[in-house]
């Protein structure tokens, strides 16, 4: 009698829409039990979660703010009470509020911080504790660090730091099989990329790749998809830059 491989958990932040949501239910088909980690939207994490439990696959709903490190260490607790643990992290929760250096205030230099940058702090110091040996660490991170367009200074900022972060913690759990990348989307047709920008500059941005379209959020769930399966096992510590060839 075979033994039955136990279902391997993913933990997504910020998966109640756009790209999280998007990996959540990719994962959840690859075979994932998927933990769909939301903020404040719970009515539409609870839609990703009947969605992917209508395609056969297994989820939960979890919520905790990623920048309040007490929330992220239940998040974990809740995960190991759950289904015993985590296997992949998918640090995908996130803000973008685009300003000038000049025209930056306070609020917006400390919120963007807080949840780009300590939100994935706070996820990496659990998981660096927790994650079980063979586990996977997916940051997202953002083309903009590459390309460096004004008024998006304070948020290319917070996604460098998180390259940084991942590139030294991918040498820091050396001995236990753990791999650590970044994917590094470019303009993805997300709610938070669209909003506030008007039609001429989507389509400008549009047609920036050579492929000549916005990302989907789909793309980038394939790619997270990638490395979070047994294709990616040999890629560790990279960046990789999932923008259609902008940069």
């Amino acid at each position: 009698m075979t033994q039955e491989t136990p279902t391997k958990v993913a933990l997504v932040t910020g998966a109640s829409g756009g790209i999280g949501a998007e990996a959540a239910k990719r994962l959840a088909r690859d075979g994932f039990t998927v933990i769909v980690n939301y903020a404040g939207g719970a009515a539409a994490a609870e839609a990703v979660v009947r969605d992917i439990e209508a395609a056969g696959g297994r989820a939960i709903s979890a919520q905790a703010n990623v920048a309040d490190p007490a929330a992220v260490r239940r998040l974990f607790d809740h995960a190991e009470t759950a289904f015993g643990g985590v296997d992949v992290l998918v640090n995908n929760a996130g803000i973008m509020k685009l300003a000038s250096l000049a025209d930056t205030d306070d609020a917006l230099f400390d919120q963007t911080i807080a949840v780009n940058l300590k939100g994935v702090f706070n996820t990496l110091r659990e998981a660096a504790r927790r994650l079980r040996d063979g586990g996977r660490i997916i940051n997202l991170s953002s083309s903009v660090v590459g390309l460096r367009p004004e008024t998006y200074g304070v948020y290319a900022a917070s996604k460098a730091a998180v390259e940084t972060l991942g590139e030294i913690l991918t040498k820091e759990l050396r001995g236990r099989n753990i791999t650590v990348n970044a994917i590094a989307p470019g303009p993805t047709a997300t709610k938070l990329f669209l909003d506030g920008k008007p039609v001429e500059a989507v389509e400008r941005l549009a047609k920036a790749p050579p492929l000549e379209r916005l990302g989907r959020p789909e793309d980038i769930a394939a790619t997270i998809a990638f490395l979070a399966g047994p294709d990616g096992a040999w890629v560790n510590g990279q960046v990789l830059r999932v923008n259609g060839g902008i940069i």
